[in-house]
């Protein structure tokens, strides 16, 4: 996910936002219902997402691209880093003002289909605006929730993790497909005794590794309208993982709080981090290593528990424009010059046109294509785990009371029962 992850969540919750607007964006349309028409039949919708300058930059040249096909659709643009999106589109929401269509995420879907905001999208499917035919390893059903269409993929990442090459190759390890948790663990002092360097970065706050290994033991992160495990499962996670940083398994969390945003693993604190796949070209721009993609750890030598995560578009109920918005998402997801402009920033292109139209030839991203299809290959990738209204504020406070956790502000047993009480709070709402 992620995903998302999806779809990006994990590190953009742990670091700082970059600026809240680029140069040459337009402000919101403040019209109640989304975008405007004019009197030569040009309509005007309105289009949000979350991320960095980098991928402002690749959206507007995606939106050029559109506006030069579709003359008589306008689009005004809305960016801003993630927390600040949430912060604002809830906002809009409340005020019935979200724009036409925006970037979104599974674990707000039940959300905002429960406050009545997201459009559903199968009847300008049926209509021909909309194609979800030609995606991906099933990803066309990823934004169906409760038999209404509520988002539309743009790229696929899955969980794996991220190593130091030369850091794993000075201690001898190399991770296959089915290697186990204990393996994980005589890997993690392995590099902590050749290299001086911890194992890993930490599992503590980590939601969807924990899914994963639920899901590889017959549970799961959420059930449909919960949490999908007990008080005592998360109190022997959180115990392995506090039991790690101590025996320096794990980095120290106070180190790597004093370098954020910068990453444990770029910064040369811990040998590896479990993140998505599509992370690794972060790492790549802020470490001096090489970085590669290992295989997420097993219980019982088969099982990963993994599935595929996306960024989503969705469509307000209240747009005025449903049609334009309709062509303007299949555009996105469908049209493979936008998949050779936006390259990997979202994912692995979701649908096989636009993956075919991008084929990486840097060593990063032929790796994180490498990854996924070897995911589909090994026949590990599963259905996701269902996100229930409120999902976002537990993987937050998840996050954050995992950290505390490590920086030994909270005992194991003080930080499940927050969790499980804050838990229950955001899911009952």
């Amino acid at each position: 996910m992620q995903q998302g992850k999806g779809v990006e969540r994990r590190a953009v919750l742990k670091a700082a936002g970059a600026s809240l607007a680029v140069t040459g964006l337009g402000a919101t349309a403040t019209a109640c219902g989304g975008g405007s028409g004019s009197g030569d039949g040009t309509v005007t919708i309105r289009y949000a997402w979350w991320g960095a300058e980098d991928r402002a930059r690749r959206i507007n040249k995606t939106i050029d691209l559109f506006e030069k096909k579709h003359p008589k659709i306008k689009v005004k643009t809305d960016f801003q880093p993630y927390t600040d999106f949430w912060k604002k589109f809830n906002t809009q929401a409340s005020g019935g003002n979200p724009p036409d269509v925006f970037q979104n995420a599974v674990g707000f879907l039940r959300k905002y289909d429960a406050k009545n905001v997201l459009l559903d999208l199968h009847e300008q499917v049926k209509a021909g605006h909309l194609r979800m035919e030609g995606f991906r390893a099933g990803l066309e059903k990823f934004g169906e929730i409760d038999g209404k269409l509520l988002g539309v993929p743009v790229g696929s990442n899955s969980m794996a993790l991220v190593i130091d090459k030369p850091v794993y190759a000075r201690a001898g390890i190399s991770p296959e497909m089915g290697w186990t948790w204990d393996d994980f663990d005589e890997a993690m002092a392995r590099v902590r005794d050749r290299t001086g360097r911890a194992g890993d970065s930490g599992m503590y706050g980590v939601m969807y590794l924990y899914d994963l290994y639920l899901r590889q033991n017959g549970k799961a992160f959420f059930t449909e309208d919960g949490l999908g495990f007990t008080e005592g499962d998360l109190t022997r996670w959180w115990t392995k993982a506090e039991k790690g940083v101590r025996s320096g398994l794990f980095a120290d969390p106070k180190k790597v709080a004093q370098i954020k945003p910068k990453s444990a693993l770029s910064a040369e604190l811990a040998g590896s981090e479990f993140t998505w796949d599509n992370f690794t070209v972060r790492y790549t721009s802020e470490g001096r290593s090489e970085y590669g993609l290992a295989p997420i750890p097993t219980t019982d030598g088969k099982r990963t528990g993994q599935y595929l995560g996306s960024l989503m578009l969705s469509a307000s109920k209240r747009t005025q424009h449903p049609v334009e918005v309709a062509k303007f998402i299949d555009f996105m997801v469908h049209d493979p010059e936008v998949a050779t402009i936006m390259g990997y920033d979202r994912g692995v292109p979701a649908t096989t046109a636009q993956y075919e139209a991008y084929r990486p030839t840097d060593p990063v991203n032929k790796a994180i294509a490498a990854y996924e299809e070897s995911l589909v290959k090994a026949g590990v990738l599963e259905p996701i785990t269902p996100h229930p209204n409120g999902a976002d504020i537990c993987e937050a406070a998840f996050l954050r009371i995992g950290e505390e956790l490590g920086l030994g502000k909270r005992s194991v047993g003080e930080a499940v029962e927050q969790f499980f009480n804050e838990s229950k709070t955001a899911l009952s709402s």
